[in-house]
C-alpha cells in the first residue's frame, strides 16, 4: 500500500519558498489567502507545500482584465 505524505513547512520555510518575508506569510495565513494549521503547545503555524505551490501557480495565471467603457 502506497501512502502519500504531505510535506509540511514552517513559516520561515514557506517564506523562502514564496520569496516573501515571514510576516507576509503570517498575514496571508490570517486573512485566509494561505491555508495553515497550528502545531504544538505554542501554536506554531505550519503549511502544506502543495498549498504554497497552488498559491504560486495562481500568481502565474493571467488575470481577467475588465475594460471600462465610458
Amino acid at each position: 500500500m502506497v501512502t502519500s505524505e504531505k510535506q509540511v513547512l514552517a513559516v520561515s520555510e514557506a517564506a523562502a519558498m514564496l520569496n516573501a518575508h515571514p510576516n507576509s506569510v503570517r498575514r496571508w495565513a490570517e486573512i485566509g489567502l494561505l491555508p495553515y494549521f497550528r502545531l504544538g503547545l505554542r501554536g506554531d503555524r505550519r503549511f502544506y507545500r502543495e498549498d504554497l505551490e497552488r498559491l504560486m501557480q495562481s500568481w502565474q495565471e493571467p488575470q481577467l482584465k475588465l475594460a471600462v467603457v465610458s
